[in-house]
Formats: structure tokens, sequence, C-alpha cells
């Protein structure tokens, strides 16, 4: 008799307690393509938008560089190129709300990307911060291979092969970190309401169990950014708003949002 009346207590509907972890599918090696191809059907779905978007990004490129020009330091270039980058993900922002907005039929507008932002502002800075740790950490490497060619004006053509390998081979490594770190946690933040920590586990697990495909994608990138680069950043205006869109729909073709938020029984559990 007791049994069934603790049944009848507990067979109220409870909340589904979220993993740790959203589930995330299997691709194929073609996937990188397909993400590019809607990315560049979202850029012309919101041309001004992302065109500003790019833009932007174009001329604050331009500046870091010219402000690494005036000072006549091509480590003090490197490093705040690459520091800009290291914090892509989060300024990229904006283009997951409009590619969101785009799959969900809503027309992409501004003001709405602005408020979707802010709506998980708190999250989003603990991500930030994370980048800017790892890239404080990168920084110190960076300043500790700079010891070994103490004077770059004089080095000669293979102490400027060592120097580049070598300083290419230690930011590979943190680039790989924050590329593990942000593929997906930024877009799941825009999409579901899921804190930092748990968006950030989903995102390395999701790189872990696809790590093929992830490194061709992340070739992709580390191209077109080259690419962007060798165009004086005149590329950056349209480039890098197809990578953000395209970032989207990786996101949204890996992980499985929706059996993490709703679990079994459409969210609840029966006890």
């Amino acid at each position: 008799m007791s049994k069934n009346k603790s049944d009848l207590q507990l067979g109220e509907e409870k909340e589904y307690i979220k993993p740790l972890a959203a589930p995330c599918r299997t691709i194929g090696a073609d996937a990188p393509f397909r993400w590019l191809a809607k990315g560049w059907s979202d850029f012309k779905t919101v041309p001004r938008l992302s065109l500003s978007y790019g833009l932007a990004m174009m001329v604050i490129s331009m500046i870091i560089t010219y402000v690494a020009y005036s000072a006549h330091s091509i480590v003090l270039a490197i490093a705040m190129i690459a520091g800009f980058f290291f914090i892509g993900p989060v300024l990229a922002i904006g283009l997951y709300s409009m590619s969101r907005q785009i799959d969900n039929g809503v027309p992409p507008k501004f003001l709405r990307c602005l408020k979707e932002g802010k709506k998980h502002i708190s999250n989003e800075l603990i991500l930030s911060f994370v980048f800017l740790i790892v890239f404080l950490i990168w920084a110190r490497a960076a300043s500790m291979v700079h010891i070994f060619f103490p004077s770059i004006s004089s080095m000669e053509l293979m102490d400027w092969v060592k120097f580049l390998s070598i300083g290419s081979a230690v930011g590979a490594i943190f680039a790989t970190i924050v590329f593990c770190l942000g593929a997906f946690s930024i877009p799941m933040m825009m999409d579901r309401n899921v804190d930092a920590i748990t968006a950030i586990i989903t995102s390395i697990n999701a790189v872990l169990h696809n790590k093929l495909v992830m490194i061709l994608w992340g070739f992709m990138i580390v191209t077109i950014v080259l690419v962007g680069i060798a165009t004086l950043f005149i590329g950056f205006a349209i480039l890098l708003p197809i990578v953000g869109h395209a970032s989207w729909h990786a996101y949204r073709e890996v992980i499985d949002a929706e059996q993490w938020e709703l679990g079994p029984g459409l969210g609840v559990v029966q006890k």
C-alpha cells in the first residue's frame, strides 16, 4: 500500500536533467563543403548585414596591421593578428544570429542580432575570458620563442625559416585548442539555453568525435584566412561572413541540440 501511495506522490513529471554534453552526429568528409555552400547562400540572403560585418572585420585587421607596422615589429604584428582571430568565434555571434533567423524563417535584422547576443552575454563573457587566457598563454610562449631569435633585423633566410616554423608550430597548438573550444560552443549558446561549460564540453566532444572532418574544416578556414590576408584583408569583407554563416550550419548538422534539450519524454522523465 505504501508503495502505491509513494507512486502516486512521485507520479508527477519531473524536470529533465540535461547531461553535461549534448550528443553529436558522425558526419562525412563532404560536410565542410556543404557548410560553405550554405554559408554563401546565407550571405546572399542578407548581403548588406553580412557585408557590414565583413567590412568591420576588414577595417579592424587593417588597423591592427598599421599599428604593428608603425611599431616596426613583425612579432607584434603576428601577435595582434593572431589575437584578433583567437577571439574571432566570439565576434561572429552576429553572423550566427543571422543564420539562425534565416533557419527559423524570420527576416534577419541587426537589432534582433543585438538582442539575441545580449540575452546570452554572461556565458559569452565566460567563453571570451577562456579565450583570453589561452591567448595570454600563447603570447607568453611566443615571447619565449622570440628569446632564441633576439635580433630579427639581422636574421638570415634560414633563421627566418626556423623562426617562422617554430612560431607556427607553437601557434598551431593554441589555435587547435581554441578551435576545439569554440567550433560549436558559441552557436550552441546562441541557439539554446545552455551554460558556457556545457557548450565547451559539447564542442570538444564533437570535434574529437569527428577528428578527420574537423581537421579538414580547420584547414579550410585557415586557407580562407590566408587568402584574405593575401588580398591585403580586402577579401575578409566577403570571406569571413561566409565562414561565420557556415559555422552555424556546421553546428546545426553536428550537434543534436534538440535531443539534449528535450531528453526522453519530450523534456521530462516519468518516475
